[in-house]
């Protein structure tokens, strides 16, 4: 089988994958099926696996991978976070995700909804790589509502598990799956997390291994923000913008485009242009525009992040240029 490395059997192979002696007939299933879906298979040990995995006491016996193998080698940044991510949160991560991308930095995440699935998206659209983690066989994509996102992350980076063939998520499987997210990656960004958020398993990981971790600020009143920003209590580098982190890891910084070359929105150009008639809090501009106050969030963090408008002590938002 094609899939296989040089020197390993699908046998020995796949007896390593799920710790049990396959019999000829599962073998067979098995091999058919990873090929049917691309897969390449990396036991401990051989050429393209991960290095840094290797040292884990709990390092994968063998990894599937479906998409380019050398995705989970290059320098890789992991970006982690809520679920129920805010569109705040879901903007950052898009948002780092791109910077980081440009660089020539891969993306690594779980592929859950919220953040995880922000952050993949950032660094596609950016033109980029990125590495989706699964806690379950790679013939099974979670959430399944993630297939094309999966499908479209393994044409350019990778779909990378430690499961076999078959098996389904489970609880006790996430907490494995986010020590192989953070140890794939030079660093863990958690854009947010609440108290109890698989995402702190994944900065935990991450101390454990080494690997420095950094922490998106947050209002200290969101239960969304509430893990993250115990992590920077707790010593976690807080990450303001994207060319600190990558200068933290000494690698080169992100092209940044110039506002005139990188359009706004058209979300944004329409705030910006009700600014320039009239300041106003939130509420006002949402009246003004019709559009309800979340609809704006995004809007006005891009002109915010732009250096185009400006929230005062007040509330009131009002155009810079």
């Amino acid at each position: 089988m094609a899939a296989l490395r040089e020197g390993v059997g699908p046998a020995q192979a796949l007896e390593r994958l799920d710790r049990r002696r396959p019999t000829d007939a599962r073998v067979a299933r098995a091999c058919a099926l990873l090929d049917r879906l691309g897969a390449t298979l990396l036991p401990y040990g051989a050429p393209g696996y991960p290095a840094p995995l290797k040292g884990l006491d709990d390092a994968p016996p063998v990894l599937t991978l479906r998409g380019d193998a050398t995705a989970v080698t290059a320098p890789a940044v992991a970006i982690v976070g809520s679920r129920a991510a805010s569109a705040y949160g879901l903007d950052v991560a898009r948002r780092v995700a791109g910077e980081l991308a440009r660089a020539g930095v891969v993306v690594v995440s779980g592929l859950a909804f919220g953040i995880d699935a922000a952050a993949h998206t950032g660094a596609l659209d950016a033109g980029g790589r990125t590495v989706a983690v699964q806690a379950c066989g790679l013939d099974h994509v979670y959430p399944a509502a993630h297939r094309a996102l999966a499908a479209r992350i393994a044409a350019s980076g990778a779909v990378l598990t430690e499961f076999p063939i078959g098996m389904t998520p489970r609880k006790g499987f996430f907490p494995l799956r986010n020590r192989v997210i953070s140890g794939l990656s030079g660093a863990v960004v958690v854009v947010e997390a609440r108290e109890r958020s698989g995402s702190l398993t994944t900065a935990r990981h991450a101390a454990e291994q080494g690997v420095e971790v950094f922490a998106v600020p947050g209002p200290i009143a969101v239960p969304q923000h509430a893990g993250s920003n115990r992590l920077l209590r707790e010593g976690a580098a807080p990450l303001l913008e994207t060319a600190d982190l990558l200068e933290a890891l000494a690698w080169p910084s992100a092209r940044r485009a110039a506002p005139e070359d990188d359009p706004l929105s058209a979300a944004a150009a329409a705030v910006l242009a009700a600014l320039h008639h009239e300041s106003g809090d939130t509420d006002a501009l949402a009246r003004r525009l019709g559009e309800t106050p979340g609809a704006l969030a995004t809007p006005l963090l891009e002109l915010e992040l732009r250096g185009l408008a400006a929230r005062d002590r007040d509330g009131s938002w009002r155009a810079l240029r």
